[in-house]
């Protein structure tokens, strides 16, 4: 590194590089080992992480590539693609690349406008523990044919009976979206594109995931390591999804999170909890590379 905090020598940035590579790979492993296996057809199912590649449908290859983030001055890079990358800039010193913030805020102004208005309500609103992820319960409530072709725990009897018995209180638009025409209804709320944002907190395991998301959305503005972990993060909150779910994933690895009792409740809440700080960290992050 150079006498300035924001230029980075060719040998420190690249081996940081490097090392955010490894990171991706070895966060995507599973996946592309079972593509693999499959032929790359995608044969080999897997109820759980597939979530994060086939619903975000963010290639692997996209998180394996490496953003400094804005006002880095990266040295001896223009031989390099990212030199051809859009939104790369020369930057002061000869042979450098750096981010356009610029020319990336005027062309992706109101789409960083629509997610600041997401992360911001959803910061400022106080989280809610008490949905229990029965979103999932309900997207497959009196329904015959389910998204996974992964047996429920409880049978169909058995999953229709819990979600009689409690109050469905789902905020998130992606989830409801996808409850049967039969419990729709019995929702608290009725989410919709449009009023998303007055609706989003925190607390709600969906909006935690979709920070990945968000992250991507941004493109070259977040740094590959906030990048990364809002995969972690995603990745270890569509697990307790799953886990908390109607779904046996048992023999994915999944113990289940029996919410429809006592018990299984508190192991979700506590859960939850932590899933919540950590998100908002990150969406806080993600907050001040939107307001610089």
């Amino acid at each position: 590194m150079t006498n300035s905090a924001l230029t980075l020598e060719r040998a420190d940035w690249q081996a940081t590089e490097s090392a955010h590579a490894a990171r991706a790979d070895a966060l995507t492993a599973g996946w592309r080992a079972r593509r693999d296996r499959a032929g790359g057809k995608g044969g080999e199912k897997h109820p759980v992480e597939d979530f994060l590649f086939t619903y975000y449908s963010y290639k692997p290859s996209l998180m394996r590539r490496w953003h400094p983030g804005a006002g880095i001055e990266l040295l001896d890079a223009a031989a390099e693609p990212r030199a051809n990358w859009k939104f790369a800039a020369q930057g002061r010193h000869p042979g450098s690349v750096i981010l356009d913030e610029s020319a990336l805020r005027e062309t992706r102004g109101s789409e960083f406008a629509a997610i600041r208005a997401i992360l911001h309500g959803t910061a400022s609103r106080a989280a809610h523990f008490g949905c229990f992820g029965l979103h999932e319960w309900a997207m497959v409530y009196r329904q015959d044919e389910h998204r996974h072709e992964v047996p429920l725990r409880l049978g169909q009897q058995g999953t229709d009976a819990v979600v009689e018995a409690h109050d469905i209180r789902c905020s998130h638009f992606d989830a409801y979206r996808f409850f049967t025409p039969e419990a729709a209804p019995r929702n608290r709320l009725a989410p919709t594109r449009e009023n998303q944002p007055l609706l989003e907190q925190a607390g709600c395991l969906h909006a935690g995931m979709d920070l990945y998301k968000w992250a991507v959305k941004l493109g070259p503005l977040v740094p590959g390591e906030t990048l990364l972990d809002t995969f972690e993060l995603a990745r270890d909150i569509r697990w307790l999804d799953m886990r908390a779910s109607p779904y046996d994933v048992s023999a994915w690895g999944g113990e289940a999170v029996p919410i429809e009792t006592p018990e299984g409740k508190a192991e979700y809440v506590r859960a939850q909890r932590g899933f919540t700080e950590r998100g908002q960290v990150l969406r806080e992050r993600l907050l001040v590379l939107l307001s610089t």
